[in-house]
């Protein structure tokens, strides 16, 4: 019987500052997916904190960003995904053969108020529960 460890699949967020759509689909996936998934979230331009809109609005969704910062992408963090996510930060993610990529067109919450965060968080949950039940054959 295989070992569902090394079955178990990877993704990566990436948006410019890992502060807003990154932080939150991340978080998303790591909730809905209860350890099936292995999660990752980086920014090509790491801001000092994560956007406090976002974290009021994934708040209202019963998930705490409070704790997360803004991470600097890597090299390693690319190689050790099997799905990168993009969300807008153009051609500064490395692409390594054999990964699946994908970019997310999403409005941008930087400076926007929790009205605007919300339709974004509300379509980064769509796309992230679609994901994970691709991911896990559901």
């Amino acid at each position: 019987m295989p070992d569902a460890r090394a079955a178990k699949p990877s993704v990566l967020f990436v948006c410019v500052h890992n502060a807003g759509r990154s932080q939150m689909a991340a978080a998303f996936l790591t909730h809905l997916s209860e350890g099936r998934v292995e999660v990752r979230s980086a920014g090509s331009a790491p801001a000092g904190t994560v956007n406090p809109a976002a974290v009021r609005v994934m708040a209202e969704a019963g998930i705490d960003l409070s704790a997360e910062t803004p991470k600097l992408l890597t090299t390693e963090a690319v190689q050790a995904s099997d799905v990168v996510i993009t969300m807008g930060c153009g051609d500064t993610c490395p692409v390594f053969p054999g990964k699946r990529y994908l970019d997310w067109e999403l409005d941008d919450p930087a400076g926007q108020g929790v009205e605007a965060v919300r339709p974004i968080r509300d379509e980064i949950e769509r796309r992230v529960r679609a994901l994970l039940a691709e991911l896990l054959g559901q």
